[in-house]
C-alpha cells in the first residue's frame, strides 16, 4: 500500500500517524508546502505575544522525528503541482530548487488546507504587513517587532485587519507587548460567529482597554508615509485615514488552497472547497480529503446543507477517519457543529452551532433565550456572571446553537451544549442534565440547567418574551408599559431605568398590582431575567393578559443600547 498525503499540520499529520499505526508496512509519503510539517498553528499569536516563550515547543513534529518514530517520508518545502487521477500520479515541485518529481499512489489524501485571503488592495505588499499562516510568518512578525524596537523608543501602533478569532487573539497579544492597537472589521460587530448583543460585550471590553475598534468599515488602500518607510497609513472605505501604523496584521479570512485540485477533475464547490461524502472520499475513487479545504455536512439543519468550518479539532478527527476508511473501517463523518472559543483579555467567548443571524437569513423560525447565571455557587467567593444565549426551534425544541461570554466557566457550558446537540437532545432536556456540582466550580442548578428551564417555560407557554432588539419599537406604542421589577438601589447602581419604565420592586408587586391597568401590554424586566419571569407569572395569574418578559433583561439591553 502506498499512501501519498498532501499537507501536514492537523489533518494530514493525523492521517499519516493513524495509517502507520494501522499498517506497519505501508509506504507513506507526506508533502508539505511550507517549512514545518506539524506545528502549533493555534499557538502562534501567543508566541508573538510572549506567553509561550520556548520556540521549540511550536514545532510539534519534524521530518526527522516523524521518520524516526513512524517511518514516514516527509518532504517539506514541496508543493503539489498536478494530479493525474487516471494514472494515479502526482507531480511535486521542490520550492527551493525548482526540481519536480512524480509519485504514484494507491490512496491520495488531500489535507491541503487554506491560505490567508489577500485581497487586491493597493499597497498590500508594503513592508510591515503580515499574514499569519505558518511559523515563518510568526518568526517574521516577531523579528519585525524586535527590529522596530531597536530603531525607536516610541510606542508602536499596530492595525489588525479582521476581528475574527485570530484577529482578536492578536489584539490581545500585541497589547501585551505594549503596543497601541486598532482593529478594522467590515461587519458591524467583532466576532462574526456571535450575535450582535453577545459580541457587544467583547467590543466594550476592548474599548475599555484602549483598543480603537472600527466596525462597519474596510481597508481600501495602504499608503506610504513620507520619510518613514516602515510605517503605513491605512485608508478606509469610509474615506477615513488611520494614524500611521508600524505593523498591520492581515486577518481577512482564509480560502482553500485548492486550485490544482479543482483543475484535476476532482469535484469542488464554486468557492474552491473540495466536495466529500460522509466517508470523506472525494468524487474520485481512492482520493480522500480532510481539513480546512473541504465542505462538510451541516448536521444542525438536518444534514441536507453543507458548510465550511476551518477548525483544528475537526481537521484532526477527519485525518484519523480518512486513514481508518482507507483500511476499510467504514467510519462516517456526521458533520461539524462549529464549537469554538477565544480568550480576549479577561473574557472568554465561546459558541457552537448556528447563530440567529444565519437562521434569520434562511427564514428558519426560532426562539432565543438569554440567562446570566454565575459560573459557580453565588455564596462561594469569586463567582463570575456568564452571559448565556441558547437558540432553538420553539416547536420541537431542537437546539440550533448557543453562545456564551464571561470570565469563568464559559467553554465548559458550550461543550455541554455541543455534546447535547450531537446527542440529539432537545432544549428542554437541558433542564434535566446531571452535571457536576461543588460550590467552587458549579451550582446545584448549573447554567445549562437554567437555560433549559428558561426555554422549557417558553415552550410550555408559561411566559412570552420580547427580544432586546424589539424593545425600542415596542415602547413607541402608548399601550405598552415597561415594568422594571429591580430594587431602587439596583437601579441606582446598575444604571437608569429602561426607556419609559415604571419601577415596582418584585417584592412589592402583589401589594401594588392595583396601580397597573389591566388593559395595557406589559414588558417586564429585572437585572438578568429571573425576577422578570416571576413578575410575569404574578401578572398572568392576576388577570393580566398581555405580559412579556424582556429576554436577557436590563443586562443584555444595556450591553447593546449604546452600540445600536
Amino acid at each position: 500500500m502506498k499512501i501519498v498525503i498532501i499537507g501536514g499540520v492537523a489533518g494530514g499529520a493525523s492521517a499519516a500517524a493513524r495509517a502507520r499505526r494501522l499498517d506497519e508496512n505501508a509506504e507513506i509519503l507526506l508533502i508539505q508546502s511550507g517549512p514545518d510539517v506539524s506545528f502549533a498553528s493555534c499557538g502562534m499569536p501567543y508566541f508573538i505575544g510572549g506567553e509561550i516563550t520556548d520556540r521549540n515547543q511550536m514545532s510539534v513534529q519534524t521530518p526527522a522525528s516523524l521518520k524516526a518514530r513512524l517511518n514516514i517520508d516527509v518532504r517539506v518545502n514541496h508543493r503539489l503541482t498536478e494530479v493525474d487521477v487516471a494514472a494515479k500520479l502526482v507531480t511535486i515541485k521542490n520550492e527551493k530548487t525548482g526540481e519536480t518529481f512524480t509519485s504514484d499512489y494507491d490512496h491520495l489524501v488531500l489535507a491541503i488546507g487554506a491560505e490567508p485571503f489577500k485581497p487586491p488592495i493597493k499597497g498590500i505588499d508594503r513592508p510591515g504587513l503580515f499574514a499569519l499562516r505558518n511559523l515563518d510568518d510568526m518568526d517574521n512578525i516577531v523579528k519585525w517587532i524586535e527590529d522596530m524596537k531597536k530603531t525607536t523608543d516610541a510606542q508602536m501602533h499596530c492595525v489588525v485587519a479582521g476581528a475574527g478569532f485570530v484577529g482578536l487573539e492578536m489584539v490581545e497579544q500585541l497589547m501585551n507587548r505594549g503596543m497601541r492597537v486598532s482593529i478594522v472589521e467590515m461587519q458591524n460587530q467583532v466576532l462574526g460567529p456571535l450575535d450582535f448583543e453577545m459580541a457587544a460585550i467583547i467590543q466594550k471590553s476592548l474599548e475599555k482597554r484602549g483598543v480603537n475598534v472600527i466596525v462597519g468599515d474596510s481597508i481600501s488602500e495602504f499608503l506610504p508615509v513620507e520619510g518613514d518607510p516602515n510605517s503605513t497609513i491605512l485608508k478606509l472605505a469610509s474615506g477615513n485615514l488611520l494614524e500611521p501604523a508600524q505593523m498591520t496584521i492581515l486577518g481577512l479570512g482564509v480560502r482553500p488552497d485548492t486550485k490544482v485540485i479543482c483543475n484535476s477533475g476532482i469535484e469542488c464547490t464554486p468557492r474552491g472547497h473540495i466536495m466529500v461524502n460522509d466517508s470523506l472520499q472525494t468524487s474520485v475513487d481512492n482520493i480522500w480529503a480532510c481539513g480546512d479545504a473541504i465542505e462538510v455536512r451541516n448536521p444542525i439543519l438536518g444534514g441536507s446543507e453543507m458548510w465550511c468550518v476551518p477548525l483544528a479539532g475537526p481537521a484532526n478527527r477527519q485525518g484519523r477517519m480518512v486513514a481508518d476508511n482507507i483500511y476499510g473501517k467504514n467510519r462516517k463523518y456526521n458533520g461539524t457543529y462549529g464549537a469554538s472559543v477565544v480568550r480576549v483579555f479577561e473574557l472568554i467567548a465561546a459558541c457552537v452551532g448556528i447563530n440567529e443571524k444565519m437562521l434569520k437569513a434562511k427564514g428558519i423560525p426560532h426562539a432565543a433565550i438569554h440567562v446570566h447565571p454565575g459560573s459557580h455557587a453565588g455564596y462561594f467567593p469569586g463567582a463570575k456572571s456568564i452571559n448565556f444565549k441558547v437558540i432553538f426551534n420553539p416547536e420541537d425544541g431542537t437546539i440550533y446553537g448557543a453562545q456564551a461570554v464571561g470570565e469563568d466557566g464559559v467553554e465548559k457550558r458550550i461543550d455541554v451544549i455541543s455534546t447535547a446537540m450531537q446527542g440529539n437532545l432537545k432544549v428542554d432536556d437541558l433542564a434535566d442534565l446531571e452535571l457536576c456540582y461543588a460550590p467552587p466550580v458549579g451550582a446545584a442548578k448549573d447554567p445549562v440547567n437554567m437555560a433549559g428551564m428558561a426555554a422549557q417555560n417558553l415552550i410550555d407557554g408559561l411566559v412570552k418574551i420580547v427580544d432586546w432588539k424589539d424593545l425600542d419599537d415596542e415602547i413607541t406604542d402608548e399601550n405598552v408599559i415597561v415594568l422594571d421589577v429591580r430594587n431602587p438601589g439596583e437601579v441606582e447602581s446598575m444604571g437608569q431605568l429602561l426607556p419609559g419604565a415604571v419601577n415596582i420592586p418584585l417584592n412589592d408587586l402583589r401589594s401594588r398590582i392595583h396601580e397597573l391597568p389591566k388593559d395595557k401590554k406589559y414588558i417586564v424586566s429585572c437585572a438578568v431575567g429571573q425576577r422578570g419571569y416571576y413578575g410575569c407569572r404574578i401578572l398572568l395569574q392576576s388577570g393580566f393578559e398581555q405580559v412579556y418578559n424582556l429576554s436577557g433583561a436590563f443586562k443584555t439591553y444595556d450591553s447593546v443600547r449604546s452600540m445600536k
